[in-house]
């Protein structure tokens, strides 16, 4: 079992940057990828950006690349998401989830088996 809390969130404008965090504890962290998804209102759940196990391979959305950066200190059991650039656009709740797979090519939401509660983000124009 692990358990994730995310933080960092917040009410920015556009242009401005955040680093999100996802805290986790329970099992060895080291042992799953992480994933960062985002749920606007009346939106399903998307993929914004994952991380492997090790921190070696990261995958991103087409809206993410270029202005998204995931990476992991697993000395630290933290995953971040440095979100620069940031649109109106990006505004939503954004959830940390790890998979057993270990893949950063995991980008479904039933690939993942632990969710954090999230963090809302708001991008103002």
């Amino acid at each position: 079992q692990v358990q994730l809390v995310e933080s960092g969130g917040g009410l920015v404008q556009a242009g401005d940057s955040l680093r999100l965090s996802c805290a986790a504890s329970g099992r060895t962290f080291s042992g799953y990828a992480v994933g960062w998804f985002r749920q606007a209102p009346g939106m399903e759940r998307e993929f914004v950006a994952a991380i492997s196990r090790s921190g070696a391979f990261t995958n991103y959305a087409e809206s993410a690349k270029g202005r998204f950066t995931i990476s992991r200190d697993n000395a630290k059991n933290t995953v971040y998401l440095q979100m620069n650039s940031l649109k109106p656009e990006d505004t939503a709740v954004y959830y940390c989830a790890a998979t057993t797979s270990g893949s950063s090519r995991s980008v479904q939401t039933y690939e993942y088996d632990y969710w954090g509660q999230g963090t809302q983000v708001t991008v103002s124009s």
